[in-house]
């Protein structure tokens, strides 16, 4: 597996989320209290970005924007339903201000 400069530390917000493509597929990548999280942007459920879902710093979680199931950023797991099957999580760190995620295809 190998890491892969995917943008910038600054273009994910504190608190917050944002999308980036790598080699084609769409990882999330979280900041939560100065900690980053990714996994895959993609609801296991509905093909909503979770991105785009309201973040739960509390429980470490993303909310899927359409249907309102809960999913782990630590583990990826699928909290609640109609979302049971877990999305993927990958190794995402900062070098100075350089954004790096590990994915291998």
């Amino acid at each position: 597996m190998s890491a892969i400069q995917i943008g910038m530390l600054a273009e994910v917000p504190e608190e917050g989320g944002k999308a980036f493509t790598v080699e084609g597929h769409a990882i999330a990548v979280f900041r939560v209290e100065g900690e980053l999280f990714a996994i895959d942007d993609t609801c296991t459920h509905d093909d909503a970005s979770l991105s785009a879902g309201e973040l739960d710093p509390d429980m470490l979680c993303v909310e899927c924007p359409h249907h309102g199931a809960l999913f782990s950023l630590r583990t990826g797991e699928a909290r609640t339903l109609p979302a049971y099957k877990p999305v993927k999580t990958y190794r995402v760190y900062a070098e100075g201000d350089a954004l790096f995620v590990e994915y291998s295809t």
